[in-house]
């Protein structure tokens, strides 16, 4: 899939990893509209790319996927901007297992992963119109393997893989030339990471040992396997697992 003169969306990406996706999408000559909860983080942003890639290539809408009507408005957005839609990137993501924030890990992981999926594919969708697409939702290696300091997160990640995997393979998708694929990198160089001593359950040294075991990776590592997920067609249903360990880093499928 040459990503060149196709239309984007990321949400979660004026910081971290969508914020390396969108920017390795618009250094391809696509056009991006990116959304987030933060304002402030978001407008900087916007700043940032318009400066780099040209007003007319990117725009921002601050958005929360835990909110129907939030995404619905991001995805007229797109159309009316842009004129359709061809990658989605469910990459908004939180961590957070206590008592009055797990619910909202769950809301934001894998509910908002669902609802942006749903409204891509209906954008996307040759029968209605759509020129299908490509759409890669952001796992974790948590959604493949176990992770003791974050039991909630770990769940929602399974399940964003489950429900991916089980949408590539319906005729629904295919037919319509949709592909979806999942993108499961370990831990990298984000405030999500940064704040996990703060969000893990148990010790928050056994935590901060368990990254540092581990290893982080830059954000524009991650998005480099993004880009594998989107460019390269014969990829449906496919997981990429990410991770730095003992120094090196590796993608395999």
């Amino acid at each position: 899939m040459k990503v060149s003169g196709k239309v984007a969306m990321v949400t979660g990406a004026a910081q971290g990893l969508g914020k390396a996706f969108a920017a390795s999408l618009l250094q391809n000559g696509a056009k991006v509209l990116f959304s987030d909860v933060n304002e402030e983080k978001g407008q900087a942003t916007l700043k940032e790319f318009e400066k780099k890639y040209g007003q007319d290539n990117v725009a921002f809408l601050r958005g929360d996927v835990t909110s129907q009507a939030d995404m619905e408005a991001t995805f007229r957005l797109v159309r009316e901007k842009f004129g359709g839609l061809d990658i989605m990137c469910n990459n908004a993501g939180v961590g957070g297992e206590s008592c009055d924030m797990w619910e909202k890990t769950v809301d934001i992981n894998l509910k908002g992963s669902i609802r942006g999926t749903t409204l891509a594919m209906d954008m996307m969708r040759r029968d209605k119109g759509g020129r299908g697409g490509v759409i890669v939702n952001v796992a974790s290696m948590a959604g493949i393997n176990p992770n003791p300091f974050g039991p909630v997160y770990c769940a929602t990640k399974f399940a964003i893989v489950g429900f991916s995997r089980s949408w590539a393979l319906n005729p629904e998708c295919v037919d319509n030339g949709i592909r979806i694929n999942m993108l499961c990198p370990a831990f990298a160089d984000t405030a999500l990471v940064a704040d996990i001593e703060s969000t893990a359950v148990g010790s928050p040294t056994a935590a901060k040992e368990f990254i540092d075991k581990i290893g982080i990776m830059t954000p524009e590592y991650v998005a480099e396997g993004f880009l594998d997920l989107v460019q390269d067609e014969t990829r449906n249903g496919s997981v990429l697992k990410m991770a730095k360990t003992f120094g090196k880093v590796y993608h395999e499928y």
